[in-house]
Order: structure tokens, then sequence, then C-alpha cells
């Protein structure tokens, strides 16, 4: 235990940044409990929808914090301090965490800890062994972010280069649904890609700057080539579909790799980790492991429970935080921040 902490420290903390409600409790730096309830609802729609992901939470937050409580074995009254994701994310889905955190927080007069939900998904590599040592870079990729990021500290960061345009998550659910694909697509990819040849059908490399991103171009090369060989064989994507999966999550990993090796030659960091939903790809896990052998990089890969959106990296976030007495001004507070 830090030394600045007298006694065993008990957060809650609270997740609601899209469309998972999931609450977690830490000690001291351990999860207690890390419980999820993610919304099947926005599958009818292809996507999430805003408003209904909003009432959904309503719906599931205090279930879940029950059941986060229950699952740690402590009673609301024994908590420290409560903490919740303060953006970006839905306006709406984050206003529901945000409210229930403050809620508790004035009720029980304990410190309310906000998050970066981006930060928490870098932070959740300190939730278990091994632990990468500063500094150290990060590919954080999701359905909303692509960007490499340099940490010297808990929470002093540099975005070393982000995605001008589209994230390469959005990039893997867009190339599913042309694809005809159930949302989300993104993890369907990933699956029919193992049978498949990577080689198959070459997509064309975003050529940009420095180390940015941008898939918008591969996106849309994808879309066309897809019409075009429709209009020749009607059952293409049927025929085709491994190897369809297996091409275009190719491109988008080769694409999200070459910036990587950029990163690390010209910070000459050999610390290398990956943070955020898109890091479940199997695909992507094997490559920066892969590289990390090659290149004598020291690589970090978080469990796949601490990947999509989970509460248990935002608890982790909220331990550190807690530390440095860092918390919100209940009298100023905010209830959600889309950055």
């Amino acid at each position: 235990m830090p030394a600045n902490l007298q006694k065993d420290i008990l957060i809650l903390a609270i997740e609601s940044s899209c469309d998972d409600t999931a609450a977690a409790i830490i000690k001291n730096g351990k999860i207690l409990s890390n419980k999820v309830s993610t919304q099947s609802i926005h599958q009818l729609y292809g996507g999430v929808v805003p408003e209904l992901a909003s009432r959904a939470h309503q719906q599931n937050i205090v279930p879940v914090v029950e059941i986060a409580l229950m699952e740690a074995q402590i009673e609301l009254n024994d908590l420290d301090a409560v903490a919740f994701t303060k953006g970006p994310g839905l306006i709406g889905s984050l206003m529901v965490g945000c409210s229930f955190a403050k809620s508790i927080s004035q009720s029980l007069s304990i410190p309310l800890i906000g998050i970066n939900h981006m930060q928490a998904h870098v932070l959740a590599h300190f939730i278990d062994e091994p632990r990468p040592e500063f500094p150290f870079l990060c590919l954080t990729v999701s359905g909303g972010h692509t960007q490499i990021v340099k940490l010297t500290s808990y929470f002093e960061s540099e975005v070393l280069g982000k995605t001008i345009d589209d994230a390469a998550g959005e990039a893997f659910d867009k190339a599913a649904k042309i694809l005809g694909l159930p949302y989300p697509g993104g993890p369907l990819i990933d699956t029919y890609a193992k049978n498949g040849n990577p080689l198959a059908f070459p997509f064309p490399q975003p050529q940009i700057p420095n180390l940015d991103y941008s898939f918008s171009g591969l996106k849309t090369s994808f879309l066309y080539f897809i019409q075009k060989q429709i209009i020749l064989d009607q059952n293409f994507i049927k025929n085709n579909l491994e190897d369809l999966c297996a091409s275009i999550q190719f491109a988008i990993i080769k694409h999200l790799m070459k910036k990587v090796i950029i990163a690390m030659k010209e910070t000459g960091i050999n610390q290398i980790s990956l943070a955020g939903g898109v890091s479940a790809n199997s695909s992507l896990r094997k490559a920066i492991e892969e590289e990390g052998i090659n290149r004598n990089w020291k690589t970090f890969v978080p469990a796949f429970e601490y990947c999509t959106d989970n509460a248990a990296m935002i608890a982790m976030a909220a331990h550190y935080k807690f530390i440095e007495r860092d918390f919100e001004n209940m009298d100023t507070a905010p209830y959600a921040r889309n950055y």
C-alpha cells in the first residue's frame, strides 16, 4: 500500500460512455469486482442509438452497481470515493453515470473522481502483472479513437499521432456492414479472418505523413471494390467472405503497425502496449507481439475483459487519482464532457 494511504481505500467506479453499463470495486489498487451489462437492442439498428443507450443505462445502472457491491462483499457505506467516466462518449449515456456517481458522492459525503475514458484504457495495464514501466508507448484503438500515446507517468502523456478522420474500430465495423455482417461487426471480421487468406485481395495503404492515421480512404476503397465485384458476381461476398475479412483486416493492421514501428524508432522507447476495444482483435495482438520479438520490444497486451469498455479500468485510474487527491469540485463538477 502506498505510504500516503493510511487505511484500506475502497472506490466504486462507474462506466457509461457508450452502450455498456459497468461498475467495479477497487481496494488499494486491487479489483474486487467488475460487472458489465451489455445492451443488445442496438443490434436491431446496426449501430448504437444514443437515446436508447441512455435509457438502457438508467435501467441497468442500479442493478449493476448492486451486483458489483455484492460480489466485492462490501456495503455502500464502506466506500471512500466514487468515480465516473466524464468523457469522451455519448452525452446522454455519460450523464446517467455522472449523475448517479454525483448523487452517491453527495449522499455519503465522499470524494467524486472524474476519469477520462481513453486515459483509463491505457491505465488498464496496471490492473495485473506484468505492468509497463515509464516511459512507454501505447497504441490506443477503439471505435472512436486511434492514437499513439507516450506515457511518462500515470497522468502525464503526449499524443504522438492520431487519426485525422475515422478510427480503426469504425473501419472494422463499416467493413463488416458492407459485407452484410450484423452489428457489432468488428469481432466477426476477426473470426472469419482466421480461416482466410490476408493476401487474397490487396487494398491500398493510406499515405499519411508523420505518425497520424487515416482510414476513410481504405473504407472507400473496400466499398468500391465490393460494389464492383457484386456487379460481376452476386455471390461474390458469400463465396469469398473469409478471404475478404482477412484481407481488410490485414490492411487495417498493417497501417496501424507501420506507424507504431516508426514511433518506437523515433522515441527510442522499447516498451509498447495496446489499449481500447480493438486491442481484443487477435491478429493485432499477434502482430504487436511478433514485432516485439523481432525488434526486442517489451509488449503489453491487456486481458480481454479489460479491452472493451469496462469499469475496472475506470477504477484503476481512480485509484491513482485518489492517491494524488485529485477530486472533482462538487459545486462545479460537470455531468459529462464530449471532448
